[in-house]
């Protein structure tokens, strides 16, 4: 049983409220306990509020209100301790509620809130009645509220009710205009089609007639044509006829001799004319060179270059480099990050092109080296070695097939050699006559 300060038992503690805490109430009772909770001791405070000892009011009342209204339940020291102080900061209050007779002007919330800490006798009654008044108002501001809020539905009801009878009569009005319009422009279109079919009538006929009186112009044109050809060809045999007869009196041979004359000469021009009209080029097939057999093999530059070698032995890139006119194409980041793979990206480009600048000094071959620059945001700034090729590669195009380009560009015959581990490129440059090497063999022979 809870005492008073008199020592003497409170009445009020028997009581038990038989319903939840009402919302209001309980806000009211966690605020009010808040604020004497800041001059409580640590010592003095339940061991489940310490923990928001140091907090400040208005986050012990967002964090801590739960645990507060729980302990003020279940610790009657410490809400006799918060009654303590709520009687020192509201003296009046406390002893209206004390004696009986809380103020009537009082907020029945702050009233019940301070009965239910203080627990004077009919503590109960006083939450109960805040509560129901509490609610009491709750509905009665609500029901002016919906109220309210009927009110200005109706009015906006109203409001678009004639707004729409308006719009409605405005579009109404435009669709009769629409209408007349689209009636006027239907009368306009039928006057127009009908000019199109008078105008395609006539055009119709102007082309019958036009095709018409082509066809008898070249009717007219190839009887000419056919009437002059033939006389050019009786103007051509009596011309001949002439010529044989002056040249069989003139030479004393006999008509059949010029005819076997004539005959040859026909022969032999007709002969030159095909010869000149195909454009034959001069016979340099023999007979011998048909005949199928199997002739001695004949060894490349691959077989020279690989025979008594390691296939990365850079030996053989230097016998290749050795053939007349060689060029070198170089996969420049395949090598580079096969050989430093951990350096960047420029200083990977700029040691490949300084060995690849003494390797063609070394042996005049020409050398290009291709670079992926289809991620680039902005083209690379640099300036290429003596006697090398840098080529980057364009959006879209990836260097493998920049290089299958470079190979492809290559005259048939001309050694080319390919240096790149990437198989699908070695595989697509051999195809294409060039000889593919590992990236490893001219690592080796620059770090000679």
């Amino acid at each position: 049983m809870v005492e008073n300060q008199g020592g003497e038992p409170d009445d009020g503690a028997a009581e038990v409220l038989d319903r939840p805490l009402p919302e209001g109430v309980r806000r009211r009772v966690v605020a009010l306990t808040s604020e004497g909770f800041g001059s409580l001791t640590m010592a003095e405070l339940p061991a489940q509020l310490r923990q928001y000892a140091r907090f400040t009011p208005s986050r012990r009342l967002k964090f801590a209100g739960n645990a507060m209204a729980s302990a003020l339940e279940s610790d009657a020291l410490f809400r006799q301790r918060i009654g303590e102080r709520f009687k020192e900061a509201q003296p009046e209050l406390a002893g209206a509620l004390e004696s009986g007779s809380p103020p009537p002007a009082a907020d029945p919330l702050d009233v019940a809130a301070a009965a239910y800490v203080l627990r004077p006798a009919g503590w109960v009654k006083l939450v109960t009645a805040a509560g129901e008044e509490a609610q009491r108002a709750e509905s009665e501001r609500a029901g002016e509220e919906t109220k309210a809020e009927l009110e200005r539905l109706k009015a906006e009801l109203a409001a678009a009710q004639e707004h729409t009878k308006a719009e409605n009569e405005r579009l109404r009005c435009e669709v009769d205009t629409a209408r007349k319009e689209a009636e006027s422009l239907q009368r306009k279109l039928r006057s127009a089609l009908s000019d199109v079919k008078r105008g395609e009538a006539a055009l119709r006929k102007a082309q019958g007639e036009h095709e018409a009186q082509r066809a008898e112009s070249h009717a007219a044109q190839s009887a000419a044509e056919s009437e002059s050809r033939r006389l050019k060809s009786r103007l051509s045999e009596a011309e001949a006829a002439l010529e044989a007869s002056r040249k069989a009196v003139r030479e004393g041979r006999s008509i059949e001799d010029m005819r076997v004359r004539l005959l040859l000469d026909t022969v032999l021009e007709s002969a030159q004319g095909l010869r000149r009209e195909l454009a034959l080029p001069p016979v340099d097939l023999r007979p011998a060179e048909t005949v199928d057999a199997v002739e001695p093999g004949r060894m490349s530059p691959k077989d020279i270059a690989a025979r008594a070698l390691s296939e990365a032995d850079p030996a053989i890139l230097d016998q290749l480099l050795a053939l007349p006119q060689a060029h070198l194409v170089v996969d420049g980041y395949n090598v580079t990050k096969t050989g430093y793979p951990t350096m960047p990206l420029e200083k990977q480009r700029l040691r490949l092109l300084g060995g690849l600048s003494a390797l063609a000094a070394q042996t005049g071959a020409e050398v290009t080296c291709v670079f992926d620059g289809a991620e680039l945001a902005a083209p690379v700034l640099l300036a290429p070695p003596r006697g090398v090729r840098v080529l980057f590669s364009k959006a879209g195009v990836t260097a493998d097939e920049l290089i299958r380009q470079l190979v492809r560009a290559e005259p048939p015959g001309r050694p080319v050699t390919v240096v790149s581990t990437d198989r699908e490129v070695a595989d697509g440059v051999a195809k294409a006559g060039a000889r593919p090497v590992p990236s490893v063999m001219l690592l080796k022979r620059l770090s000679r």
